[in-house]
């Protein structure tokens, strides 16, 4: 793998309306940010973080809603979106989460209130367990946390840790168009892929051709892969589950009924896990709700916030209060990422 530093670059990182993107070079690591001009001056800080072959891209439909709640920033963490790859190689889950963690003590804005989807939400986790001091809320978006049943729809994703799979699967895909492989990652990500527009799949299109220009993309894609499958076999005090249950900030969870690649049934273990969680389940949505249906999880966050404010005002503990209900908002354009 070349250097980062003399790594081509490829076309354009897009950016929606409101948005801005800037490089953030730390030791070891470069990551691009994506940020939104805050509302006024005062707000709380918020940061997302993606999934496996995501990118900050993944939360422009969600950050707009919170402008005038949080200081909206999205994180292409190392090798994926606009971030070069890691100096080191390190896609582990703790590799990210350092990365997440170095990222909030350079720049002094934490504590946050901190997002993750899926590959994301093992990492935040990871982030919240081992330094509370840097996270207010935590908002898990289908969080990739151990399974002992695996969905079998999610098995050709973790193939992707072994070796010489990827490079296999690129022999076999040679002939796959842009298009072609849109197409399957938004079957597998949407709970009906059929409601994005043809503007949102034209960029999630331009987004794909980008990629695979790109050295590193498939190098990135299997050692992250790797890292989530060694996440998940790891015990004792690094044990994604063990992690959760330390987590003292307030939690809200999103699970979809409709996700191929995290169990819906998980949904209730999680609950339990979590010591102060709300739980939000959305029967239509797929792996990525914050796309799908941004308004109705922008409004289970905002009820976060009151529910957390209303307990600091009293005195009463902020947990306990958990939502149920089903989305009836229009999925976002935006380019899928798992």
């Amino acid at each position: 793998m070349p250097p980062a530093n003399v790594l081509p670059k490829v076309a354009a990182v897009k950016a929606a309306d409101g948005e801005r993107l800037r490089a953030v070079h730390l030791p070891g690591i470069t990551l691009t940010v994506r940020s939104r001009r805050p509302a006024r001056e005062g707000l709380p800080p918020a940061l997302y973080v993606h999934g496996l072959g995501g990118s900050s891209q993944n939360w422009s439909a969600l950050m707009p809603l919170l402008d005038g709640v949080v200081h909206s920033e999205a994180v292409d963490l190392p090798g994926f979106g606009d971030s070069p790859p890691p100096d080191d190689g390190d896609y582990s889950i703790t590799g990210n989460a350092r990365a997440v963690i170095r990222y909030l003590d350079a720049s002094g804005r934490g504590p946050v209130h901190l997002f993750g989807n899926s590959l994301g939400g093992a990492v935040v986790t990871r982030v919240a367990a081992a330094r509370p001091d840097l996270v207010r809320t935590l908002t898990l978006v289908s969080p990739a946390l151990p399974e002992i049943r695996v969905q079998r729809t999610a098995v050709p994703t973790g193939l992707l840790a072994l070796p010489g799979v990827v490079r296999l699967f690129n022999r076999l895909t040679r002939e796959w168009t842009a298009e072609q492989r849109v197409r399957g990652v938004m079957a597998l990500c949407y709970g009906d892929p059929g409601k994005v527009s043809e503007e949102g799949f034209r960029n999630a299109v331009e987004e794909m051709e980008r990629r695979l220009q790109l050295p590193y993309f498939w190098d990135a894609m299997a050692r992250s892969a790797r890292g989530i499958v060694n996440a998940y076999t790891l015990g004792g005090q690094h044990a994604l589950w063990r992690q959760a249950e330390r987590v003292l900030a307030p939690t809200l969870l999103v699970y979809g009924g409709r996700d191929q690649l995290v169990g819906y049934r998980m949904a209730q273990r999680a609950a339990r896990a979590f010591r102060d969680s709300r739980l939000l389940t959305l029967p239509d949505a797929g792996h990525v709700a914050m796309m799908e249906y941004p308004e109705t999880v922008a409004t289970a966050f905002r009820e976060l916030l009151a529910n957390t404010a209303d307990a600091v005002d009293t005195g009463k503990p902020a947990g306990g209060e958990r939502t149920d209900g089903a989305a009836d908002s229009e999925p976002a354009n935006q380019t899928t990422g798992g």
